[in-house]
């Protein structure tokens, strides 16, 4: 057998620090960006000193609910938390406190794009958690930082529903970009506020079950993901291929040699030992609270992709950008309404709006200048031949620096196109008659004379005609 003979089943864990601005079970703040010193946001509660009692905040319940509900989850009305006990060192009290049995909502699934075709990705379920603290190895000493413990995590499972690295990234991608919309979590990789452990089996091409599972954990970047597939997949085939037997473990991932480690035999449930959490009362949603997070979810990122490719027929590279961020896309779309032209809104923002704010490490458009409202008057300007292309880039450029107004800036930059047919068909007369060997040159087929004639019409009007209009004047005077 071969490695050809085998295709991988994956199936992910994805943890995410959600956006709240206190801790889960205290008034701490919360580890949403690195701390800049270690064990600055503390207190008894997250510390876990004896006798103190954790106090569950609502906001953490509201925002995991709204991301749920963007995959049309099924909402379970009571839910409960449980105490998973492990004894390793990044856990003070030797257990946390999760969801095993009642998670807040169970099955539902990712819509994304795969390769031009829209999949579906289904998930298990997803459940609340605490943080555990980080250890910070020194030496021959390994510190320990409190600023993320008890910090409020999202736990995505999904289902083995995955067969190759191409799926795992689009979904990664797609469930990332739904974090950012719902404003639930920044799920910035970088930052620790996305994990994603990775489950690998390998499975014949020609069977329906596949073999023992290998997790690899706490990969911390998207290209560190797809690379450990690749590995892993091919370290299991080659244990097959030698008659070996795949062990069921956690791997630890080495993204600079390209390797995995042994870390530990993989636990079953009994083993964490989950009982019901005695300090927590059950979290109970009436319809009042469901309705009110119902109402505050922002339309799907692969919708309103899928709605710019269909409706507003959009390059696939553009609607991948326009719905990638939701303040974009909400920009985009008041700009569309406002001017009723998807191609010049989706132009200007993509191809100058955006290079303006990486030229300026602007990463938010809605912090910039230019309001929808003044580059639609920018758009319709251009569309009732009153700037140019190149004099509507200027006036963008002149709004993204100082702000003002569309009308103002043009005027007083002198950048808007005179159409007075009188004063133009007199230029049009007078190069004809200044330049008789070009116009006979004309004659004689040298069709590139033309655009020497438009040249001369815009140079004697000092570039503030309209150089349509000289266009269809010349050709009706020189036949």
């Amino acid at each position: 057998m071969s490695i050809q003979d085998f295709e991988k089943v994956i199936w992910l864990e994805i943890h995410v620090r959600i956006k709240s601005n206190t801790k889960m079970f205290c008034s701490c703040k919360n580890a949403v960006a690195l701390a800049s010193e270690p064990n600055m946001n503390v207190c008894p509660i997250c510390e876990w000193f004896p006798g103190m009692l954790p106090t569950l905040n609502s906001k953490v319940v509201r925002l995991g609910l709204i991301w749920g509900m963007m995959m049309n989850c099924e909402v379970n009305k009571i839910s409960r938390f449980d105490r998973k006990t492990y004894f390793y060192p990044d856990n003070p009290t030797s257990y946390q406190i999760t969801q095993m049995y009642e998670p807040i909502v169970w099955v539902w699934s990712v819509k994304t794009l795969v390769n031009w075709e829209v999949r579906e990705f289904s998930i298990h379920h997803m459940h609340l958690e605490n943080d555990a603290w980080k250890l910070v190895h020194a030496g021959w000493k390994t510190l320990c930082d409190y600023n993320r413990a008890g910090s409020p995590l999202m736990e995505i499972v999904t289902n083995p529903v995955f067969k190759d690295k191409d799926e795992v990234m689009e979904f990664l991608k797609e469930l990332q970009k739904l974090f950012r919309y719902a404003w639930v979590s920044d799920a910035d990789m970088e930052a620790g506020q996305l994990r994603c452990d990775v489950n690998l089996s390998i499975m014949p091409v020609w069977s329906t079950t596949f073999w023992t599972r290998v997790e690899l954990k706490n990969i911390n970047s998207f290209s560190s993901i797809w690379r450990a597939i690749e590995t892993e997949f091919a370290r299991q085939v080659k244990i097959v291929e030698a008659w070996g037997q795949i062990d069921q473990e956690t791997r630890g991932w080495d993204d600079d040699k390209w390797i995995s480690h042994t870390q530990r035999s993989k636990e079953d449930a009994m083993d964490y030992r989950y009982f019901p959490e005695p300090d927590l009362l059950p979290i109970v949603l009436d319809d009042e609270f469901i309705e009110e997070c119902r109402k505050s979810l922002p339309e799907l990122p692969v919708e309103k992709r899928i709605r710019y490719l269909h409706d507003f027929w959009l390059w696939d590279d553009d609607a991948r950008i326009l719905s990638s961020d939701r303040n974009l896309a909400e920009y985009f779309d008041k700009v569309v309404d406002i001017s009723k032209d998807s191609k010049k809104s989706c132009a200007y923002i993509t191809t100058v709006i955006l290079a303006l704010m990486k030229e300026n490490f602007i990463d938010d458009i809605s912090k910039i200048n230019i309001t929808p409202e003044e580059l639609s008057e920018v758009i319709k300007m251009v569309n009732a031949d009153e700037l140019s292309s190149t004099n509507a880039k200027i006036v963008v450029e002149e709004l993204f620096a100082n702000g003002w107004s569309v009308r103002n800036i043009a005027t007083e930059k002198n950048l808007i196109q005179k159409n007075d047919l009188w004063a133009l068909e007199k230029i049009v007369d007078d190069v004809i008659a200044l330049n008789p060997t070009q116009i006979a040159d004309y004659k004689s087929w040298n069709e590139r004379i033309f655009w020497f004639l438009v040249w001369q019409c815009m140079k004697a009007s000092a570039g503030a005609w309209n150089p349509k209009i000289f266009n269809e004047l010349l050709k009706k005077k020189l036949g």
